[in-house]
């Protein structure tokens, strides 16, 4: 049975968001559209690229210098709500959250959708850094951000990658976060952990990650990364009846210059093919004993789920706290926040309450 969050006046709301909507796009036609200001945010200036200018129904993108990278990310909701922050996961981008955030601004949420590195808007300050795609580095990333928003505690969320990010900043910095919404809960994994064998039919899921270990599979994604993404998407969710408009939307972040780089380099990492930056070796040592997660937490699980995820029953005891676990019915694959938005609203909103 599919979750639904209650909406007082939804009529009312969706005609005001359609009309804001329509607003912000005559005025980024206009090149007259500037972000909303935050603190330490660049704002997007009248004629600004237009690649900046083209993401969507968030409005124009906002920037923030945050660590290693310049950020980019939307915000949508009231500058001085409850913050929530979303992690989109390989190969989506924030589109997932199309639906979600415009639900969680209406309770007054603060709601921050940031690129990962290799995506979209986001690019290295420094053509010398390492692109790396190791789970530590994307998790630091989200420090980095909050730090940069001068952002002492949020609300996470996430699916795949983002929701590996999510759960190394739970178990590692449980002080940043109010809760966490994960799907296919708890997915901090080692090197270690990475060099023991599945039964053939989990290797089977694994196709793409093997893939990526040789040259042949960097190249060839390197080659069709649009074609492959679109694959991924398909056997990850099996019964999603996507449209070629709204993945295109979305590949479009694929075209990032180190996307290819970060995405290879993840991969290579979990076999033990890269070993990682000294700089995130102390939290690697930390991850390498499956911290537990003691923040309030729901995770969540779509019941056409097609990607490797491991089963409820073996990670529940890695939550410490406040838990609950939800299995979202109704065909639901992998990018759960885009195929069931309410249901992904509704556990963002009764996490922040547990």
């Amino acid at each position: 049975m599919k979750m639904a969050v209650q909406n007082k006046a939804t009529g009312n709301k969706r005609r005001r968001w359609v009309g804001s909507s329509i607003l912000a796009l005559s005025l980024m036609q206009l090149g007259v559209a500037q972000a909303q200001t935050s603190p330490g945010a660049e704002p997007v200036a009248p004629g600004a690229s237009t690649r900046q200018a083209s993401v969507s129904p968030f409005g124009p993108l906002k920037h923030v210098k945050a660590g290693l990278l310049d950020v980019a990310y939307a915000e949508v909701g009231p500058a001085d709500g409850p913050v929530v922050i979303l992690l989109h996961g390989w190969p989506y981008d924030i589109h997932s959250y199309e639906k979600v955030a415009p639900l969680l601004a209406d309770k007054g949420y603060r709601v921050l959708m940031p690129y990962a590195r290799g995506y979209g808007d986001t690019r290295f300050l420094s053509e010398q850094s390492v692109r790396n795609g190791q789970p530590a580095a994307l998790a630091s990333d989200v420090i980095d951000f909050m730090d940069a928003l001068k952002i002492k505690q949020a609300v996470l969320g996430g699916y795949d990658w983002g929701a590996r990010s999510a759960d190394i900043v739970s178990a590692l910095w449980p002080e940043r976060v109010k809760a966490l919404v994960s799907v296919s809960g708890y997915l901090i994994g080692n090197q270690t952990a990475g060099q023991k064998p599945l039964p053939p039919k989990a290797e089977l899921q694994w196709w793409y990650q093997f893939y990526f270990a040789t040259e042949r599979g960097r190249a060839g994604y390197e080659q069709n990364t649009h074609d492959f993404a679109k694959l991924i998407w398909q056997l990850a969710s099996p019964k999603w009846a996507f449209d070629d408009a709204t993945f295109d939307r979305s590949a479009a972040a694929l075209d990032n210059p180190d996307h290819v780089a970060i995405t290879v380099y993840n991969y290579r990492w979990r076999l033990g093919l890269e070993k990682g930056e000294s700089r995130y070796e102390a939290l690697e040592q930390k991850l390498a004993t499956s911290p537990s997660i003691s923040v309030p937490t729901i995770t969540l699980e779509g019941d056409a789920n097609g990607a490797p995820h491991p089963k409820a029953e073996d990670y529940a005891k890695r939550f410490t706290g406040k838990y609950e676990y939800r299995l979202i019915t109704g065909g639901i694959g992998h990018n759960l926040p885009q195929e069931d938005p309410q249901a992904f609203t509704k556990a963002i909103i009764d996490a922040d309450n547990l």
